[in-house]
């Protein structure tokens, strides 16, 4: 796939479209809808990989905080992925820096971390992967940081949001998509 350069939320959807990247059917109606003024424009920027690292190695995730997107490269450079994603609801909850992807799991388990307990000690000890209450999706992609994942949600709400409690939260879909490619190794760069 092919890199592009975005100057807009409704560029940045469009340019989704065109690669093939799936999008809810309310993204692609805002796509087409001309509805609202130069001021509404996103956060996004388009980001390279080379910004970053002076190699691909494996590969390169890049998690945008600022634009709410996932980047990703594939080592030999032929895949390259753009993602709306959730992010951590505060810059507390957000761990910026370089690490990597250690493991990936299908069906993730959830526990809950001691801070998010005591918060809400309502909360389960664990909940198996595939379970509807389970909020990590279908894949995880766990990086060196402890409790911290690339990983699905079944609630759509959240993508574009801060709404998480330090992940990085994709559509369903769009991390299966990153789960078959991505490669333990890969190198990952929050900012």
């Amino acid at each position: 796939m092919s890199t592009h350069r975005f100057s807009d939320r409704r560029s940045f959807l469009r340019g989704l479209a065109a690669t093939g990247a799936f999008l809810p059917a309310a993204a692609y109606a805002q796509v087409a809808a001309d509805a609202g003024p130069d001021r509404n424009q996103s956060s996004f920027r388009t980001r390279h990989w080379r910004d970053f690292y002076p190699t691909l190695g494996k590969g390169v995730l890049l998690a945008d905080v600022t634009s709410r997107a996932v980047h990703y490269w594939s080592g030999d450079e032929n895949i390259h992925f753009v993602f709306p994603c959730a992010i951590p609801m505060t810059d507390e909850l957000t761990r910026r820096g370089q690490t990597e992807i250690v493991r990936k799991m299908p069906n993730p388990p959830w526990t809950p971390t001691p801070s998010m307990r005591e918060k809400d000690p309502t909360l389960p000890q664990r909940v198996e992967g595939g379970a509807p209450e389970n909020p990590l999706g279908k894949f995880g992609l766990y990086l060196a940081w402890p409790a911290y994942l690339v990983h699905g949600t079944h609630d759509t709400r959240k993508i574009g949001r801060r709404s998480s409690s330090g992940c990085y939260g994709l559509y369903n879909e769009h991390v299966e998509q990153l789960y078959t490619v991505a490669e333990v190794g890969t190198k990952v760069t929050v900012f």
